[in-house]
């Protein structure tokens, strides 16, 4: 396993672990309206016809919200690629781009699963009545995913990534700034090249008016 994926790997594992956490709390305390007292009495939450333990539950959400992760970063990168390029636009923007694209993807991926995993199977089965819970969830879920990971989750996972991986950090902000010298956009360089075409311009009308001030018997 190379560098960058372990960091890959590290990352998308303590997103996923922080999130998993603020999504139950989310889910059961929000949500639900359900009590530290309702849940203690019943020694669990429902999940797949019966009552599992919050720790079995946390574990198995985990691990599907890890293997989603995994499977759609790529997906993210592209998506994010299509709308910044990140030779050309700030790398916060692109950042910004790839936290909004995963959370499109997650969000309505981990509300189907969570609608089948808490369907009340014991009433009766309905397909109409899971889309239902899959459209409330999804209602419920995108805008606390969206800012949480946006402002919470993110900037604090930068931060801990920049503690266990400095060197690969340090790397890339070198990568970054040989790349910001050596390739500047196209649009910078006809800016630059109109700016000296300009100032070349500006000599050459400098120098006729000083020969005109000479013609006249200025002194310049």
């Amino acid at each position: 396993m190379s560098r960058n994926t372990l960091q890959r790997f590290v990352y998308s594992l303590i997103t996923v672990l922080i999130t998993v956490s603020a999504f139950i709390f989310y889910s059961v305390y929000v949500v639900e309206w359900q009590t530290w007292t309702e849940i203690y009495a019943q020694w669990g939450l429902y999940m797949f016809w019966t009552i599992l333990p919050i720790r079995v539950i946390f574990l198995i959400e985990a691990v599907c919200a890890l293997t989603l992760a995994i499977l759609y970063w790529p997906v993210a990168f592209r998506l994010a690629r299509g709308v910044f390029d990140p030779s050309k636009n700030h790398p916060m923007l692109f950042e910004s781009a790839i936290i909004c694209s995963t959370v499109c993807l997650m969000c309505p991926s981990m509300s189907l699963l969570a609608s089948i995993f808490y369907y009340p199977y014991a009433d009766w089965f309905s397909i109409l009545n899971l889309l239902a819970m899959w459209f409330k969830l999804v209602c419920y879920n995108l805008p606390f995913a969206f800012f949480s990971q946006m402002f919470f989750v993110q900037p604090f996972m930068r931060r801990i990534i920049n503690v266990i991986f400095p060197k690969n950090v340090e790397n890339r902000k070198t990568i970054h700034k040989e790349e910001k010298w050596n390739t500047r956009p196209q649009d910078e360089i006809d800016a630059i090249a109109d700016v000296l075409k300009r100032m070349d311009e500006l000599e050459k009308e400098l120098a006729h008016e000083k020969q005109l001030r000479k013609a006249f018997g200025g002194n310049n």
